[in-house]
């Protein structure tokens, strides 16, 4: 009789060694959860850039899948060589896959920069959260289990469509945006120049507008990827075991995602652009100097204490 399927097994497949630090993982349970959501070589991953860069009509995040899973390895964690060496296995690739490797995480760059934070695709994000925070009981998701399984894309999108074309129902006003497509225009993205100038100039920016005008009439978002990419062992064609970062001058340049974005409603896009644009650099600067000011008191009184 096989055992029954604890909950622990399924946690530990569906979000990995990373995100289960509680849990005790086997070599082999941690090989199948690499697999499963894997940084580097999750069929999550692969799975859900394919079909979306298919159901999306670009050719973003296309790669070549099958000679990367045809040149999959379960490798030695540790380079060939080193002195403390881990006997944890991981999931690596051989020399001739680390091309399909690269084309992999360029494929996930690409389609984060390009779909998945298109501004217009991430206001719609915000308008949606919005809308549920008006129309759900208490502002969340009902934590009931059968509530909650009730609670399908059918009855949002139901209570989407209804909310918009009736002024009484909760959410309206974010409702209508979305189904009437009157979403927030971007009237800031992140700029390079001012990011140098000031790592916060998006929230700057956002600030001096809430400040200017209604609060109401934007909508701030901001992101910036928490780590780069995977480090996994490759193994060369003389059976040693490399790093992947050591082999590849691909995969240590590949961009990090990152973004911020300030919206506005349309009725006041024209006028909010026009009075950024006075005072863009000014906004700009005078919350790096309030930033640098502060930056000086602190290190100060830290000094003062020590």
């Amino acid at each position: 009789m096989r055992p029954a399927l604890q909950y622990e097994d399924v946690v530990k497949l569906a979000v990995g060694k990373k995100k289960a630090k509680e849990l005790d993982f086997s070599d082999w349970e941690a090989i199948l959860s690499e697999i499963v959501v894997g940084d580097a070589f999750g069929v999550d991953r692969m799975d859900y850039l394919l079909r979306d860069s298919h159901h999306v009509g670009v050719a973003y995040g296309k790669f070549d899948h099958y000679r990367l899973i045809d040149t999959l390895r379960i490798l030695p964690a540790s380079p060939s060589g080193e002195e403390v060496s881990s006997l944890e296995p991981a999931l690596g690739v051989e020399e001739g896959g680390i091309q399909s490797a690269e084309a992999l995480m360029l494929a996930r760059y690409f389609m984060y920069s390009q779909v998945y934070f298109h501004p217009v695709r991430r206001i719609y994000d915000i308008h949606l959260k919005d809308f549920l925070k008006d129309w759900l009981d208490g502002n969340a998701f009902p934590t009931d289990l059968r509530r909650h399984l009730a609670m399908t894309d059918n009855e949002v999108t139901a209570a989407l469509l209804e909310a918009a074309f009736d002024e009484s129902k909760s959410g309206h006003v974010h409702a209508r945006r979305i189904v009437r497509r009157e979403h927030f225009k971007c009237l800031y993205e992140r700029n390079p120049n001012d990011v140098k100038i000031n790592p916060e100039a998006g929230e700057a920016i956002f600030e001096a507008l809430s400040n200017q005008f209604v609060a109401e009439q934007f909508r701030s978002d901001r992101y910036s990827q928490g780590s780069g990419p995977p480090d996994f062992p490759v193994r060369m064609r003389d059976d040693q075991i490399v790093s992947s970062l050591a082999m590849s001058e691909a995969l240590n340049n590949v961009p990090v995602v990152s973004v911020d974005y300030v919206f506005a409603d349309r009725s006041i896009l024209k006028r909010a652009n026009e009075w950024l644009n006075e005072r863009r650099s000014e906004i700009v600067k005078l919350k790096a100097e309030v930033g640098e000011n502060a930056e000086t008191q602190k290190g100060g009184a830290d000094y003062a204490t020590s």
